[in-house]
């Protein structure tokens, strides 16, 4: 028999509207986006459903993609649905923390609030991130080692921040991101290009997430972290750092805090959940990026997503 696992996605895909037709819908998501109100001190659901520019600040990004993800899993785990494990890409691992029984919904809020302020106030501006399409990960690995290697030749001394670029996300066999100074992630991506790859594309992102130059965040993240009571890993997860399971909660801090600033190996968790059974792959909150995923690995997997209320309900059916 196969295994099922609930994925939640990172920032990114998030749009104006999303959840409303569950909050509308359903008293218990509901209930979660007036739980994350009280708790982070903002209208999620008026930021989530009304047209405004917050939606895409980091600050108030994770908050509203948090909730969403959780509005929808309290509405799956309301209907008894089970799954055998969790895991979540970047931010999406707090989704994965809370359906792993490790993280009350409520501590998850409060400290995504605070994680997503770390994050945009720690590099204002001078950092980027790229997508590299159809490379092998060593490749770029290698073409980030070169930029690294002559700093000489690519360091122009237009900026303040450190001269760094590095891979962020390792996201399927033939796409990787990079993360770093401007200049640098440029250089990468230009070497990238002429190795081959199918595209760069520069990301609109408000910083350069997942690499050294957030290791401050990370610090302020776990000094909020100590507060925090964790409870034993009810449901398997797989964390970002290091694409394995977590089994022991006084391991989840230590991982909370590095992921800030280190790789999400999203292409190894999802091979380890290969490996391991998992047929079945369900993405829950907006768009379909992490089934995406999926399918670049194993086009015969089963991948559902779960954003709209059309999506829950022809769900709902197979179930």
């Amino acid at each position: 028999m196969g295994k099922r696992v609930f994925m939640f996605p990172g920032q990114g895909s998030q749009y104006i509207g999303m959840g409303k037709e569950f909050y509308d819908n359903f008293p218990v998501a509901k209930e979660v986006f007036d739980k994350a109100s009280e708790i982070t001190g903002l209208d999620v659901a008026s930021l989530c459903f009304e047209e405004n520019d917050k939606i895409n600040i980091t600050e108030y990004t994770q908050v509203c993609m948090l909730t969403v993800e959780a509005a929808l899993f309290a509405v799956l785990k309301e209907k008894g649905i089970t799954y055998d494990l969790t895991a979540g890409l970047s931010l999406g691992e707090y989704g994965a923390l809370i359906a792993s029984g490790a993280m009350s919904m409520e501590d998850a809020f409060a400290v995504v609030r605070k994680r997503g302020i770390y994050m945009q106030n720690a590099v204002p501006e001078g950092g980027a991130m790229s997508a590299v399409i159809g490379l092998d990960a060593s490749v770029i690995e290698d073409a980030c080692a070169e930029v690294m290697n002559n700093k000489d030749m690519y360091d122009k001394g237009d900026s303040s921040l450190p001269f760094t670029v590095s891979v962020a996300n390792y996201n399927n066999p033939k796409q990787s991101v990079i993360t770093g100074r401007i200049d640098a992630v440029k250089a990468a991506g230009d070497i990238c290009a002429t190795k081959g790859a199918l595209k760069v594309v520069e990301l609109n992102v408000s910083g350069p997430f997942h690499s050294s130059l957030l290791e401050g965040a990370g610090e302020k993240l776990g000094e909020a972290l100590k507060d925090v009571n964790l409870n034993d890993v009810a449901v398997p997860y797989i964390a970002n750092v290091n694409a394995e399971y977590v089994t022991d909660k006084n391991d989840i801090k230590e991982l909370l805090k590095k992921q800030v600033s280190s790789s999400v190996r999203w292409q190894q968790s999802l091979e380890l959940m290969i490996k391991d059974g998992v047929d079945e792959f369900i993405e829950i909150g907006p768009g379909h990026t992490l089934t995406g995923f999926v399918k670049k690995i194993d086009r015969s997997l089963k991948t559902v997503n779960i954003d709209t209320l059309e999506d829950f309900n022809k769900f709902m059916e197979t179930v």
